[in-house]
């Protein structure tokens, strides 16, 4: 059982939505990171989600972009690629998990699909003491490449094995990363990882990824998430 709610994180004169989801006793909290051209209402994130809180794992997912820049972005699909930006609303997302009396004492996990995988990498870089783990979902870590020898939290790279591509620059950051770093494959994958049981399988490798890695369960504090 856990508590879910929708909330507004502030980002310097803006406010992402977002929708937390608190575990009692939690391992610690993942905050999804979500790709091109996606958000917070992402089936795919959702659905690892569900699995990580099934874990014993709090999460987060929020929306990278404002509603009127989600709106630029379809037009023209420049911010999605804008990884700078990208990676400070997370930095912003991820202080205010650590002022927040319900998450302030656990360790952070990053949860990236796709270009977002990049953001969490560089920020994981960026707060070395605060992210615990990361997870990357059919990313793209070469777009933080001047990062990944800064990383320092463990790595799960998970990659369809039907998506050449994406495997190779994959291949190409585990040489890069100097952090504990596991490259796994999903047979029958392609880059969403719509197959029957694909997408099943990176929800239980991801929740055994950061299980292990978050620490030991922990009391949910009091409540001080500013609803919407």
């Amino acid at each position: 059982m856990h508590i879910e709610e929708a909330i507004r994180i502030p980002v310097g004169a803006t406010r992402l939505r977002g929708d937390l989801a608190l575990v009692p006793w939690a391992r610690g909290i993942v905050a999804f990171v979500h790709g091109s051209g996606s958000s917070r209402l992402s089936p795919r994130n959702r659905a690892v989600a569900q699995q990580l809180n099934g874990a014993g794992l709090s999460t987060l997912l929020f929306d990278l972009l404002t509603s009127e820049e989600e709106a630029i972005d379809a037009r023209t699909r420049a911010l999605r690629f804008d990884i700078e930006l990208l990676a400070q609303r997370l930095l912003c997302v991820v202080d205010w998990l650590g002022e927040q009396p319900r998450t302030a004492e656990l360790r952070i996990g990053l949860f990236g699909a796709s270009t977002g995988a990049a953001a969490a990498l560089q920020v994981a870089a960026q707060r070395p003491r605060s992210i615990g783990a990361v997870v990357s979902r059919g990313g793209r870590p070469d777009l933080a490449s001047v990062w990944l020898h800064r990383v320092r939290a463990p790595t799960l790279l998970i990659v369809g094995a039907l998506d050449p591509e994406v495997l190779t620059l994959n291949e190409q950051a585990v040489r890069q990363l100097r952090a504990p770093c596991t490259l796994r494959t999903v047979a029958g994958a392609t880059h969403l990882f719509e197959e029957p049981g694909a997408l099943e399988q990176v929800a239980h490798l991801a929740a055994d990824w950061f299980a292990s890695r978050l620490g030991a369960p922990r009391a949910l504090g009091p409540a001080g998430a500013e609803p919407c």
